[in-house]
């Protein structure tokens, strides 16, 4: 069973699974399904507004992209979600993309 199926298939199990459909985000990423990835992502900080990983692949990815706007605005929210869970790393990377963003 390859990567997008076994997940897809936790997830039908488990729709909660914040590890799963961070894999699953990032595994869509990696195949150049990047919308559908972002779908994931927004679906992941929908359920769970403190899974900061999240939130920083999604926003590298939406600068990678060059969709500036929303990268800040994630990196925004991540932010503020890494301040509030205490994840000091994510938070210090947040912050150097968001200064190299700006």
């Amino acid at each position: 069973m390859d990567k997008l199926a076994l997940l897809t298939e936790i997830l039908t199990e488990n729709p909660t699974d914040n590890f799963a459909r961070y894999g699953l985000a990032m595994e869509l990423i990696s195949q150049s399904r990047t919308d559908d990835g972002l779908a994931e992502f927004a679906k992941l900080i929908e359920q769970s507004p403190d899974y900061v990983p999240a939130y920083q692949m999604s926003a590298q990815t939406l600068a990678r992209l060059n969709r500036i706007d929303e990268a800040l605005a994630r990196l925004h929210a991540g932010i503020a979600a890494a301040n509030r869970t205490g994840n000091q790393h994510a938070l210090a990377e947040m912050d150097a993309l968001r200064d190299e963003l700006s």
